[in-house]
Parts: structure tokens; sequence; C-alpha cells
């Protein structure tokens, strides 16, 4: 999810469109949040582990 944001946030100021950009904001800040619970421990969407 971090990586798609960063694709779309790449794409998104490369093309001059900012939905593209909002939308890979987006994704970047949710990875993000998941990531830091994830590697806090804290269960995400009801798995401790995502393999």
């Amino acid at each position: 999810m971090i990586v798609l944001g960063i694709i779309l946030l790449v794409l998104g100021l490369l093309l001059k469109m900012s939905i593209l950009t909002y939308i890979g904001v987006v994704l970047l800040v949710i990875g993000a949040v998941f990531w830091i619970l994830g590697s806090v421990g804290r269960p995400v969407g009801g798995r401790k582990v995502w393999y």
C-alpha cells in the first residue's frame, strides 16, 4: 500500500493530476499507519501477522 501510494503520488505530481496526488497521499498515510500498528504487535484487520 505504501509503494502504491508513492507511485500514485509521483504520477500525480508529474502529470499535474491532483486527484492522483490526493489518492497517493491517502494510501501512503494508511499504509504507514498499518505498518506502525503491525510493527508494535497490534492485530491489523483481525490478523496478527500478514504473510
